[in-house]
């Protein structure tokens, strides 16, 4: 009867152990969840304004600005502009 209770207690304390390992895993998991969490939350925002950015620079008043003023560019008049169609068009076989 003494070895049957040795072996009993003995597999209640391998239980223990393992609740005890199972739920440290379970707690360290769960805040490696939540940092990741937080890190996506924190990266979404950063792309919103990134996205944010990103439109206010490719403005056309913008652009537009930038050409005439610091690099003195200027729309050219339509005698010097010429349209030239689509190679699709004008039947001239492609590369």
């Amino acid at each position: 009867m003494a070895k049957l209770n040795l072996v009993l207690a003995l597999v209640l304390v391998l239980c223990a152990l393992g609740v005890v390992t199972s739920q440290h895993k379970a707690r360290k998991l769960y805040v490696d969840l939540q940092q990741t969490q937080s890190e996506t939350k924190r990266l979404d925002e950063e792309w919103g304004q990134l996205q944010l950015e990103q439109s206010t620079w490719a403005m056309h008043s913008r652009i537009e600005k930038i050409a005439t003023g610091y690099l003195q560019m200027q729309v050219p008049d339509a005698a010097h502009s010429r349209i030239v169609p689509p190679a699709a068009t004008t039947g001239v076989p492609g590369p």
